[in-house]
């Protein structure tokens, strides 16, 4: 078995407490309220900002060229291209470009923005591919759950076709493929690897629930 299907393996009950989440049941059916929709929007903006950041500093630690490439490569795509098209898809839903730079991140994106940074600069490479794996091959699994939950098109339907597209598809086959890598190169790291992509897959969980409820800093 690949070492990133151990790990989906591992984290399945969280997979499945992803899929059965409210937010994400309604989403497909096209009835989660706007105001959480909007804020899952706003605090994703916020996240994507330090995902490139994860990627930039991982790519510092590659040892290999195509490796060092590839991981800086995504933070400039993060940053030059998926940014424009969030505030694209932002704005289809109302919401603009000022309102998303001045969100303050509510505290599980903290949480998991921290733990993210944290792992890239005092974790290894492998460590931070462990981190990184949820979020994406995440989406893709909770995306095509939702495709096949929707009966009909509706407002939301372009977040389900944006996270079940060849492009997201490509790039989750990369991650997966990193994975990997890493497992093979680095089979004393296993453990750490596991450790960090279960933190990342169940703060996944968190951030649906941080949307859904629109938590805040509320005292």
């Amino acid at each position: 078995m690949a070492f990133s299907d151990q790990l989906l393996e591992d984290g399945a009950h969280i997979w499945e407490a992803q899929k059965d989440h409210p937010f994400v049941r309604e989403l497909a059916a096209g009835t989660v309220d706007e105001a959480a929709f909007e804020h899952w929007v706003k605090q994703d903006y916020r996240y994507l900002l330090d995902y490139a950041r994860l990627f930039s500093i991982a790519g510092t630690k590659a040892r290999d060229e195509e490796t060092m490439t590839h991981l800086l490569g995504v933070a400039h795509e993060v940053l030059d291209h998926e940014m424009d098209l969030h505030r694209e898809f932002a704005a289809d839903y109302g919401i603009s470009p000022e309102e998303l730079e001045s969100v303050e991140k509510a505290p599980t994106c903290v949480a998991y923005t921290n733990f993210l940074v944290r792992t890239a600069h005092e974790g290894s490479l492998a460590e931070i591919a462990g981190a990184l794996y949820p979020c994406m091959q995440g989406y893709l699994d909770v995306a095509e759950h939702m495709a096949d939950l929707a009966e009909d098109e509706h407002r939301y339907t372009p977040f389900i076709e944006l996270y079940t597209g060849e492009e997201f598809r490509e790039a989750t086959a990369w991650c997966r493929e990193f994975v990997d890598q890493c497992g093979t190169r680095y089979p004393g790291e296993h453990e750490a690897m596991r450790e960090a992509f279960l933190t990342s897959a169940k703060l996944e969980y968190r951030f649906w629930e941080m949307a859904y409820t629109l938590e805040g800093w509320d005292l």
